[in-house]
């Protein structure tokens, strides 16, 4: 099976195109407007490089030859591994049907793509495993329609170090599905995912100690940290930060209300996702805030706290 596609990056419903030098350059992605943009296909498999399609050797210096194999974890299920047990990956962005990928450049260097033919159905029923053509020619595996992807963090068989970063990676099924007990969410019940009475995708809300403050369209009050920085616009929220602290997703400026849009821009993650800044700060919500209105994660560590309109502090 084999899916011929054009690589380009998901856009966040309408073309935002403003602001975008006003955030300086960035260190570790590129300032867009939220509609997204373009990025660079990755580089290709260099003479000598892994089995993973980059030059120097994949996490933990395996490469897969042989068939998958299904791995129950302890905390995730049934999980697929590859010929050497190191947990394969799936990522919100891209989509099953049909099969594309929208992981490339950096993202395809944190997330090295499995190449089809690197590895042989296994314990995973062939009738699911697949293959997409990326752009620099290379056929990636797919299970069930998804592209699959190592973790460049996973340094031993068995880690599933990448499960849930940023929100949109997770160990896949054998039947291509998220692993974990929620689907297709990813937060456990009373994390903040539980939907909400209907709500602009953006909007203020009135808090009695804080004032007018931001959340997003689930109720969920949106934070700053302040170890991050705005010119070059950085987030500096990674690994274990982001088991409490998830970034925002991009929003529909047609859908926000009591916020200027022209301070809505979108960053773009090391792992390649895309997360909603103000006026260039990076945003999230907190794990910790249980039910929409929760304000738990205010003054945390003395470097997180809600956000005004202007893209401010609330304190």
């Amino acid at each position: 099976m084999m899916n011929t596609r054009k690589f380009t990056v998901a856009t966040a419903g309408a073309a935002l195109l403003f602001g975008v030098t006003a955030c300086g350059t960035q260190a570790t992605g590129t300032g867009t407007g939220a509609a997204g943009s373009t990025v660079a296909p990755p580089a290709a498999t260099a003479a000598g490089g892994d089995a993973y399609g980059s030059g120097t050797a994949a996490a933990g210096g395996a490469t897969a030859s042989g068939p998958l194999a299904v791995r129950d974890d302890a905390k995730l299920g049934s999980v697929v591994v590859d010929a050497k047990g190191f947990t394969l990956y799936r990522f919100d962005n891209d989509t099953a049907s049909p099969s594309t990928s929208a992981c490339a450049g950096d993202c395809a260097k944190t997330w090295p793509p499995v190449p089809a033919g690197s590895t042989e159905p296994g314990g995973v029923d062939a009738s699911r495993v697949g293959s997409l053509k990326r752009a620099d020619g290379v056929e990636q595996l797919t299970i069930a329609g998804w592209p699959v992807y190592r973790f460049a963090k996973d340094t031993a068989p068995g880690q599933t170090n990448g499960q849930g970063v940023g929100g949109t990676w997770f160990a896949v099924t054998p039947d291509g599905k998220k692993a974990g007990a929620q689907q297709p969410g990813t937060a456990a019940p009373g994390a903040g995912e539980s939907d909400g009475a209907a709500l602009p995708a953006l909007s203020l809300a009135e808090n009695g100690k804080l004032g007018k403050i931001i959340r997003d369209g689930k109720g969920r009050t949106l934070y700053r940290f302040t170890k991050d920085t705005a010119w070059p616009m950085k987030s500096n929220c990674e690994g274990t930060c982001l088991e409490k602290w998830r970034p925002a997703k991009l929003v529909d400026v047609n859908k926000v209300e009591g916020i200027d849009p022209k301070k809505l821009i979108s960053y773009t993650r090391p792992d390649g996702t895309k997360q909603l800044t103000i006026d260039c700060w990076p945003l999230y919500w907190f794990t910790g805030d249980k039910t929409p209105g929760d304000t738990n994660g205010q003054g945390v560590g003395g470097t997180w706290f809600a956000v005004t309109a202007d893209g401010k502090l609330a304190k």
